[in-house]
């Protein structure tokens, strides 16, 4: 019981965490225009994201364009981009073991070491797809917070924290949760099989021992 409740649990932290991967991925709020200073004009938002730049005037209009080329991104970004395309394929590969896992719930008895073997793998995958999905979001974070305290950038082209990187954060700790998870219910399996398997210590019963000491007799009354 214990057990089902575990994977239910960590399959659908894990499905949250995916979907906000894929999201995160897709957004083009990562880095977002400050209004600071001499920088007043605020019915025109700036949003920087991996794949497009968008210009919001007065929550009326939006304006995207995809980046012509890779190099017109920042380095940050660049290495965002593949970084949170592996933790996508990452992510969406734990959640189909996952699955794979609990299909495999009514196996037959000397299927469950497989299971726990499909069960940990899939743990294992989510924490790595978390912590790859938190490289990016905390790289893009530490340069954007650092650009906007160096005195030697304009004032225009800072910039603040974007609704992505805060999804990027929930995201990847559910994603790091589920592994958790899906690593505890391995070691739940790997305790309840270990103890299913310890052959008990039988002895003797008193009727066992009597029926024992009754043939000894019996035989060496035949000797006599």
């Amino acid at each position: 019981m214990v057990g089902g409740v575990l994977q239910i649990a960590g399959l659908f932290v894990g499905g949250i965490g995916m979907i906000g991967t894929f999201a995160v991925t897709g957004m083009p709020q990562w880095r977002v225009s400050a209004f600071i200073e001499n920088n007043i004009i605020v019915f025109e938002t700036i949003w920087e994201g991996l794949w497009m730049h968008c210009i919001r005037q007065a929550n009326i209009r939006m304006q995207c364009k995809v980046y012509d080329s890779v190099l017109a991104l920042s380095p940050d970004l660049q290495a965002s981009r593949g970084l949170m395309c592996a933790g996508s394929v990452l992510s969406f590969l734990s959640f189909v073991v996952a699955i794979i896992g609990m299909k495999c719930t009514r196996c037959v008895q000397s299927s469950w070491q497989a299971k726990g073997y499909i069960i940990l793998t899939a743990g294992l995958l989510f924490i790595l797809s978390g912590a790859v999905e938190l490289i990016p979001v905390c790289w893009v974070a530490n340069t954007i917070i650092s650009d906007f305290y160096n005195p030697m950038i304009n004032v225009a082209q800072k910039r603040e924290l974007g609704e992505a990187l805060y999804l990027g954060w929930a995201a990847a700790f559910c994603l790091i949760a589920a592994g958790a998870i899906f690593c505890c219910f391995y070691h739940c399996c790997e305790k309840t099989r270990s103890y299913g398997y310890s052959a008990p210590t039988h002895y003797p019963t008193h009727s066992q021992h009597l029926h024992s000491t009754t043939e000894s007799s019996y035989s060496k009354s035949q000797y006599v």
